[in-house]
Parts: structure tokens; C-alpha cells; sequence
């Protein structure tokens, strides 16, 4: 399979989680958003309703990843 290049946006505890809001990741092609996102670590917030979105646009977890979009990673926002 070919490669790919995914531009990540990260917020709240998945920015803390991975290092920093901006990544630039080389990924298969045919990934799904989900897979994804496991693939950095965060099973565990998608499981507690992180939000994925691809250039701005909320999207299913799968969804496949195409070249040069932008993956937000928008962990569930905690009331208070």
C-alpha cells in the first residue's frame, strides 16, 4: 500500500497526550479516522466521545483518511 500525509490538529488533554497541538503523520493509505486515532494512543478518549472532524467537517470514525487533509482530534468537553 501506498503512504499518505495526514496533518493532525490536537485540543485539551489529546494535544497534552501527544506532545503538541500540530503533527504531520505519514500513514497508509485507506486508514480510517478511528484507526487512526488509535494508532496515536486514543482508544481511551474515543471511547469517552472524542470527535473527529477532516478540514473542519465532523466526521464518522470511518471515514478514510485522503491525502493532505486535516484531522482534528475534539475531545469531549467536560461541564462544570
Amino acid at each position: 500500500m501506498t503512504s499518505i500525509t495526514v496533518h493532525v490538529l490536537a485540543f485539551g488533554p489529546a494535544a497534552e497526550r501527544l506532545g503538541g497541538r500540530h503533527h504531520t503523520k505519514a500513514i497508509q493509505s485507506g486508514t480510517t479516522a478511528g484507526e487512526f486515532a488509535v494508532s496515536l494512543g486514543l482508544e481511551d478518549w474515543l471511547g469517552m466521545g472524542m470527535a473527529l472532524a477532516i478540514d473542519g467537517e465532523r466526521v464518522e470514525r470511518d471515514t478514510v483518511l485522503v491525502e493532505g487533509v486535516e484531522l482534528a482530534l475534539l475531545p469531549p468537553v467536560s461541564g462544570g
